[in-house]
């Protein structure tokens, strides 16, 4: 089982950065893909980027490719979404997950879920 609670959210003016984290408890964190994705109202859920279980293969939606980075510190069962270059149109709240293992596009393929942060970008 894993158990996630984002943090990092808040109102940043654009062209900002914010640094969203997820805590996952438990051990079981390195053997999972952890993915974040957002969702605007409105709107249906979005990917916006997902990291492998080993760390690698870091992926991102090209509505964020080049602005936001995702990482994992596996000493403190974490990952982070560093989000630089914010855009009103990135407002919306950002929610963590976890997958067995390998990264995935689709919310359906994600076992875990956090609560979510609000992220706010205004103009």
């Amino acid at each position: 089982q894993v158990q996630l609670v984002e943090s990092g959210g808040g109102l940043v003016q654009a062209g900002g950065s914010l640094r969203l984290s997820c805590a996952a408890s438990g051990r079981t964190f390195s053997g999972y893909a952890m993915g974040w994705f957002r969702q605007a109202p409105g709107k249906e859920r979005e990917f916006v980027a997902a990291i492998s279980g080993t760390g690698g293969s870091p992926t991102y939606a090209d509505s964020v490719k080049g602005r936001f980075t995702i990482s994992r510190d596996y000493a403190k069962n974490t990952v982070y979404l560093q989000m630089n270059s914010l855009k009103p149109e990135d407002t919306a709240v950002y929610y963590c997950a976890a997958r067995a293992w390998a990264i995935s596009y689709y919310s359906s393929n994600y076992n875990y879920w956090g609560q979510g942060t609000q992220v706010t970008v205004s103009s």
